[in-house]
């Protein structure tokens, strides 16, 4: 039998490749094995088990395979929190985290309704929920699927104050009552067109679900929805978070109208437009 720090060393070989072979080879084999880090840190000398020792190959094939590292694990951190996803939830990305800044930089930090349209896995939503345990909050999504991962990442997190509801965009606020009753409302939709589908890596396009990802022929599709029908539910002086893609600023600003006195854009860590802010009139 192979000892832990045998196994691993095998693992980062074969993950080579990989932009981060030591990091995901000690994720995989933490998954495969009844051990938590710090054991894998302070027991390198220890024997692994057979069964242990196949599951983490098993795991590791897939990988190489370009099966996502977070369905393999299924965990994925956001706003230093570890979610649960699993194979076709959309996976969170960091760059996403863009928005909970600008909600938490904007908040009055009094009772707010904050809506979350295609919540996929709670991410924004959750982070929402821990850092304003006072506010409201109301996490869309089509997939009755989805939403449940999304309930047991609340659960999991002691995340309180979030209304779950299922429907496409607007259709559950309507149904709760919400017109012209939402202090924010945000989202991160699908803004991939079908030319930029085709250019996106295997393990996103094999893997990850392609509604939650492609928006349609332009990519601004869901985007252009979202600016039109938030008016009639965000309160005068609410706020439209919205993530984008690369090189789709210029278009979505020109989606707005008059009903919008201010409109921003801001970067993420790469410097590239992600997060379009618009305040209500």
């Amino acid at each position: 039998m192979s000892t832990i720090q045998e196994l691993f060393q095998k693992g980062r070989l074969l993950l080579q490749d990989l932009p981060l072979p030591e990091l995901e080879a000690k994720l995989l084999f933490l998954k495969s094995s009844s051990l938590v880090e710090e054991q894998f840190y302070s027991s390198p000398e220890k024997k692994v088990s057979r069964k242990e020792e196949r599951q983490f190959f098993k795991l590791v094939s897939k990988r190489r395979s370009g099966f996502p590292l977070s369905y393999l694990t299924g965990i994925k951190e956001f706003w230093s929190i570890p979610f649960r996803i699993s194979h076709g939830i959309f996976i969170p990305r960091p760059e996403t985290e863009l928005i909970v800044e600008k909600v938490l930089e904007l908040s009055s930090e009094r009772e707010e309704t904050i809506v979350d349209i295609g919540t996929g896995c709670g991410n924004i939503a959750i982070s929402l929920a821990k850092e304003m345990p006072q506010v409201r909050i109301i996490a869309t999504d089509i997939s009755q699927k989805i939403l449940k991962m999304a309930r047991q990442n609340a659960s999991l997190q002691k995340a309180s104050g979030i209304t779950f509801a299922r429907g496409s965009l607007f259709l559950p606020l309507k149904k709760l009552g919400l017109e012209k009753r939402c202090d924010f409302i945000v989202s991160n939709p699908p803004y991939v067109s079908e030319e930029e589908w085709e250019r996106l890596p295997l393990e996103i396009r094999n893997h990850e679900h392609k509604s939650a990802v492609k928006a349609g022929v332009t990519g601004l599709e869901v985007i252009h929805k979202l600016i039109q029908g938030a008016p009639l539910y965000l309160k005068p002086g609410g706020y439209l978070l919205i993530e984008i893609g690369e090189g789709q600023r210029e278009d979505v600003i020109s989606f707005f109208g008059s009903e919008w006195n201010e409109v921003k854009c801001y970067s993420d860590l790469s410097r590239i437009p992600r997060v379009v802010v618009a305040h209500r009139a």
